[in-house]
């Protein structure tokens, strides 16, 4: 895991520059802003505080805001998700996913959306994470701490089918989802397989196939805006997640750079809807190799 915040190299910043209108006449540079805003979510920086040398911190603020509401994150995450899978020979959707809840304090100043998890006696939100088996974070959720795991998780199972795909056939989970969520999952004929450690074991027990999301939940510690939170929205706590599986992508690899070209000759992208084509760069030249 890389522990320092760089700026997207030229490589990088094509593969995420079609999710955004470039055409348009601005006051600001759109890969700056990106740039700052991943800055933030490495250092865990005020809004208020940004250095005077960058923009207002107002006018980030407000595109953070503008990306995060249409769904633009979520769609760079989606598609770099399924970039990162092809590179490894695997197909674009996954077939199981492994979840799991992070309960993370909040931030004294906010009452928002605020409780307790009695088990872990954390004061604040709970953090639903969903990931394929090898990390990668395809779903998040946010809610106060004092709701349980499984029927918290409930309202998300029309979003995970949404996002893995008709390929999904399984959901890994511990104890606390062995409930109403995997009977509701099974209303929508996905298996759900509980994994976790011996009653016997005692201490920390690495769990097969279930470590991967655990692991996922320990990079947040790299990340100083989701170590805790500090957000008054919980879609702004969904959003610096998804940033955080974005830098992370980035930072550990470069699985782009043969496809650049400064001329972007090669990187072709068609016209897409959320909807429709939520991941454009997977149809892209990018992805079949052209």
């Amino acid at each position: 895991m890389t522990k320092q915040f760089s700026k997207l190299t030229d490589s990088q910043w094509a593969a995420i520059s079609p999710f955004f209108n470039l055409k348009r006449k601005r006051n600001h540079d759109v890969r700056q802003i990106i740039n700052i805003i991943l800055w933030l979510l490495r250092t865990g920086c005020q809004w208020r505080n940004l250095p005077e040398e960058w923009p207002n911190w107002q006018a980030v603020y407000y595109y953070f805001q503008q990306w995060k509401q249409d769904g633009t994150f979520e769609r760079i995450n989606l598609a770099l998700n399924q970039l990162d899978r092809k590179r490894v020979k695997k197909e674009v959707y996954p077939s199981v996913v492994c979840m799991d809840s992070q309960s993370v304090k909040l931030s004294p100043m906010i009452g928002e959306y605020r409780g307790t998890d009695a088990h872990k006696r954390v004061n604040g939100r709970k953090r639903q994470l969903v990931v394929d088996t090898q990390g990668r974070l395809w779903m998040a959720d946010v809610h106060p701490a004092k709701q349980a795991d499984g029927p918290g998780a409930v309202s998300l199972i029309g979003d995970i089918r949404w996002r893995a795909g008709q390929r999904l056939e399984k959901v890994y989970g511990d104890q606390s989802y062995n409930g109403v969520f995997a009977q509701e999952l099974a209303n929508w004929s996905i298996d759900f397989e509980k994994a976790s450690r011996p009653e016997s074991a005692r201490g920390f027990v690495p769990v097969a196939k279930r470590w991967v999301v655990e692991r996922s939940i320990a990079w947040t510690n790299f990340f100083r805006r989701v170590v805790k939170d500090y957000e008054y929205s919980l879609s702004s706590s969904v959003g610096w997640l998804y940033l955080m599986n974005i830098q992370i992508m980035h930072n550990e690899f470069d699985p782009f750079a043969k496809f650049y070209s400064p001329t972007r000759s090669n990187y072709r992208v068609k016209n897409h809807s959320p909807i429709d084509n939520p991941s454009p760069l997977v149809e892209s030249g990018i992805n079949s190799g052209q």
